[in-house]
């Protein structure tokens, strides 16, 4: 993997860079669909392309437990599997094995957690979630870490990155020899001396990257920006920055501006299942009765497929009649939407203009439909 800066913004710390992978380039700053079992809910590959996606995200802890990935391996790699020909960043499955297995015991050896789907016991650690991404193919591998929770105390968070530095060491011995990349993950909560001691260490091992992890996981919106803007400009300017499942489009907005250059989360997809579509005037939500009779797009100026073809009263009668439909045209619209606004951010970085429009576009959600 390679990495250029192409522009830096000058008011801010925004730049705007490429990475090159074996599987294509990446303009950045970037939004990562997330495909967590292999597919980006509802949407198909061509689909994701036509929107302009370059990369997508692949879940570890999901795809081992289902297919399992020595099947997709012997499958030929999950780019052939999924029919994705483009880039695919794999996290660790640290966050999912804390947050989903019914129970899971933390040792020094790695997590041991019995599975969601079928209760049987397993265990995850540097060592087999770097296995498992290497049978994935990933382009881009993460290193196995303790997603912090929130809140927590201080020493506990002192002993997780502790635990975790240990374990990125173990991850990129596991990792040597390997043609894609390996990202470090910078843990220590709300702590700033914590998270700024995790990152001078990960560092010092040396890796391709480099993510934040563990924000938007409870703490508030100030904490959360607080460490984003302390700790993103100090990330090593070489490598692409990573801040990991964040977030709102405001969220986004203020990572690009503290220097930040991939990003990922559920949010779109989610989101637009549940009827709550983005725009750049503020969330509209389908649900609502006013829509009934609503005759126009969910965004006139949007030129994504459901808004040049669909009412927003077609739509709401899609979900509230919960048809399939409805989740398919929700979520184009909702993943056009975020490649939209992370494309007029790299057109406003690179023309010079950054911090006008940021201005801009919180003036246009403050104004409204």
């Amino acid at each position: 993997m390679k990495f250029h800066v192409l522009y830096r913004d000058e008011a801010t710390n925004a730049r705007v860079g490429r990475i090159e992978t074996a599987h294509g380039s990446i303009d950045t700053p970037v939004f990562m669909p997330v495909g967590t079992a292999g597919s980006v809910k509802s949407i198909s590959p061509d689909e994701l392309e036509s929107m302009g996606a370059r990369i997508i995200l692949g879940n570890t802890y999901h795809l081992c437990l289902r297919p399992g990935d020595e099947r997709v391996a012997r499958l030929g790699g999950l780019h052939k599997f999924m029919g994705w020909d483009r880039p695919i960043l794999t996290d660790s499955g640290g966050f999912q094995v804390f947050s989903l297995a019914r129970i899971n015991k933390i040792e020094e050896e790695g997590v041991r957690f019995q599975s969601h789907i079928d209760g049987s016991h397993r265990l995850l650690s540097p060592e087999t979630a770097i296995t498992i991404q290497r049978n994935l193919g990933s382009d881009i591998m993460m290193c196995f870490d303790e997603c912090t929770p929130y809140p927590v105390s201080r020493e506990y968070v002192w002993e997780s990155v502790a635990r975790t530095l240990r374990w990125a060491k173990r991850s990129k011995d596991a990792w040597a020899g390997s043609p894609h990349a390996l990202f470090g993950i910078v843990q220590g909560s709300v702590f700033p001396d914590l998270r700024e001691m995790c990152l001078e260490n990960l560092t010092r091992i040396g890796f391709d990257g480099y993510a934040i992890g563990s924000l938007s996981v409870g703490e508030s919106k100030d904490q959360m920006l607080e460490v984003l803007n302390r700790l993103a400009p100090m990330l090593p300017s070489s490598a692409p920055r990573y801040v990991m499942g964040v977030g709102t489009p405001e969220d986004l907005v203020e990572g690009v501006r503290a220097g930040v250059d991939m990003f990922d989360c559920v949010m779109p997809t989610r989101n637009a299942r549940n009827g709550s579509l983005f725009t750049f005037h503020g969330t509209l939500n389908i649900k609502n009765s006013a829509y009934a009779d609503d005759p126009g797009p969910i965004d006139p100026d949007c030129g994504c497929y459901t808004c040049r073809r669909f009412s927003r009263a077609y739509l709401r009668h899609l979900y509230i009649c919960r048809e399939l439909l409805s989740y398919r045209l929700n979520t184009l619209h909702n993943l056009y939407f975020y490649l939209e606004l992370m494309a007029r951010m790299r057109r406003a970085i690179a023309e010079g203009n950054f911090e006008q429009w940021r201005q801009g576009f919180y003036a246009g959600l403050e104004n409204g439909q």
